[in-house]
């Protein structure tokens, strides 16, 4: 083994080694769907004056208490073994459809329907404490009163612990249904459309910092004692039965409820205006198998491949060639793994490309209008590269210059200007895997694209109007941290796009998966923002190409690809200002 590849093996092995044990996904025993969850201390005296079976080994230490409305449980958890209590046995019923889960002092508090009730502990009787006119999800107290989330009304509403009375509403951040945690600073909230997590200010509603999660549909949170952020989520997932009744075609399609419990972990700079959050080591490899369709030979075949990128959420460990060697090109900040066969000759068959293993966060920008200088021009050189038309962007065509000015009208502000784009697109576009990209004008009359369309689109109008864009691409990692140590491979390749704010660089936004209801309201989680499972490799340029493009071969002509990533564990953060 050489010095290299020891050197190698040790770093990764630190990686791995420093992850702390207590970040497990805890999967309760028994649970169906969990809406919501609050820390309790196991020494509790309202705990123990429970009737309760006698204790199992299993349920000692266990420190989390949650809500499955599915069956109306209440859940001592144990997050170190998943060992999960019923603690009310014969009242199940009244807690069905129940979500919100908030415990203060001994008094259980929950929402249900369009009520919110509460419960003093060890009794189990309920009591309502507020109606609303809309259904409502979240409820958080303390000293200074009632907070509850209501989806339809758009607010978080403050109400008096005594006489219910309403004392202020704060604007919800996110548009999806919402829930509460109480921390003396700050109000925290889970939204589940918006797969996100919000530190508010208290007084005025305002977002202090925004943290993406690594699970889709999360749907409470809580605080435990020494300062760990736990969040719930659960919902509903495929997988594949194998029916014996059916005879011809046993596998099929079928549903079924899934839940866990899993720390947030998470580290804001204030003043750079993002969060990093929950990370993973991950090792990507991509590879070439040469398989032409047709007999050829070639001379002096030079194969280019962008590397993974360097980025405040993605650091590169490490990269190898696969199959065969290759020399590095630099093209601005990016490297280039290149190629060279002197000579490609019919039928020959070769493997080439490379594995690297990366560091991936998931990374949220809580950038307001106000903060946006507007008297700070582009970088020189920007507006030759980031503001033209170089790849068909169809900029000089009527119906892409009128959907350019309608999309933003008379705003000003770079930030309310790229969302009213990204808005404005969704509005007129639906998804669909398409065979070719087409462009911007020809997308536009058609009203429905692919991800690499809606890219173009969104290119063309905000370089229409002086905002500077670049493609981004060209991987996502399969989003399944829990299946550590397992060969995954993307269905598909994806694209996304970065733009520029003087004053704060590039900032990411992606092109279609925001595009969820129609007409809108739409979730804004990754617009200025990324997922833990995509890869950049390759900014403002090709992320693959041959010198033998300009005279009509594809690359699909010769190759077949092979994507395979494997996610090996979840790391620490990145610095020492982590919760």
């Amino acid at each position: 083994m050489t010095s290299e590849e020891t050197a190698h093996g040790d770093l990764l092995s630190k990686v791995v080694s420093t992850v702390d044990a207590q970040w497990r996904t805890v999967m309760p025993l028994g649970a169906y769907q969990l809406y919501g969850l609050a820390w309790v201390d196991p020494q509790a005296l309202w705990l123990r004056q429970l009737p309760r079976m006698p204790f199992c080994q299993g349920t000692v230490g266990s420190s989390l208490l949650a809500l499955d409305r599915v069956r109306g449980y209440l859940l001592l958890i144990n997050p170190e073994n998943d060992h999960s209590e019923i603690l009310n046995p014969y009242h199940g019923d009244e807690f069905l459809d129940a979500q919100g889960l908030c415990l203060w002092q001994d008094t259980l508090w929950f929402c249900q329907d369009d009520w919110v009730y509460y419960c003093v502990l060890p009794d189990l009787t309920i009591h309502p404490f507020e109606r609303f006119s809309y259904p409502v999800q979240g409820v958080a107290v303390d000293e200074q009163g009632v907070y509850i989330t209501c989806q339809k009304s758009g607010y978080i509403h403050h109400l008096d612990r005594q006489t219910g009375k309403e004392l202020g509403k704060l604007p919800a951040p996110g548009i999806g249904e919402e829930n509460l945690a109480i921390r003396p600073d700050a109000l925290w909230v889970c939204d589940r459309l918006e797969q996100s997590v919000y530190r508010l200010d208290r007084q005025t509603g305002e977002i202090l910092a925004a943290a993406l999660t690594p699970f889709t549909d999360p749907t409470a949170l809580s605080f435990s004692d020494q300062g760990l952020f736990w969040v719930t989520y659960a919902g509903e997932e495929p997988y594949l039965r194998d029916n014996p009744n059916n005879l011809e075609t046993p596998l099929e399609i079928a549903s079924r409820d899934y839940t866990s419990i899993h720390p947030l972990v998470f580290e804001t700079q204030e003043q750079e205006h993002y969060t990093l959050s929950n990370g993973y080591l991950v090792e990507m490899s991509y590879v070439e198998e040469i398989s032409p369709l047709d007999s050829v030979h070639l001379d002096n075949l030079e194969w280019r491949i962008a590397l993974p990128a360097e980025s405040l959420r993605q650091k590169v460990l490490r990269v190898e060639p696969v199959g065969t060697p290759f020399r590095l090109d630099t093209v601005g900040d990016q490297q280039v793994a290149i190629f060279d066969f002197p000579e490609l000759r019919p039928q020959e068959s070769r493997f080439f490309g490379w594995r690297a293993w990366l560091e991936l966060r998931a990374i949220k920008y809580h950038l307001r209008p106000d903060d946006i200088d507007e008297t700070l021009s582009l970088p020189e050189g920007f507006a030759q590269l980031y503001l033209i038309d170089n790849d068909e962007l169809s900029m000089s065509t009527a119906i892409v210059q009128d959907a350019a000015r309608e999309a933003v009208g008379t705003e000003t502000n770079i930030l309310r200007k790229m969302l009213k784009i990204r808005n404005y697109v969704y509005d007129r576009l639906s998804y669909a895997l398409r065979p070719k990209i087409e462009t911007p004008d020809l997308v536009l009359e058609r009203g429905v694209g692919s991800c690499g369309e809606y890219v173009g689109v969104l290119l063309a109008l905000a370089r229409l109007n002086g905002i500077a864009c670049r493609t981004v691409g060209r991987y996502k990692c399969p989003p399944l941290p829990d299946q550590r140590g397992v060969p995954l491979q993307p269905t598909y390749n994806h694209v996304w796009l970065e733009f520029y704010v003087p004053g704060y660089g590039w900032l990411p936004m992606e092109s279609n998966p925001d595009d969820v209801i129609d007409r809108g309201p739409y979730p804004t989680r990754f617009f200025m923002g990324l997922p833990w499972y995509h890869v950049e490799l390759s900014k403002g340029m090709r992320f693959e190409t041959t010198n033998y493009r300009d005279r009509g071969l594809r690359l699909g002509d010769l190759a077949l690809n092979h994507v395979r990533f494997t996610i090996h564990a979840e790391i620490p953060p990145s610095s020492e200002n982590s919760s």
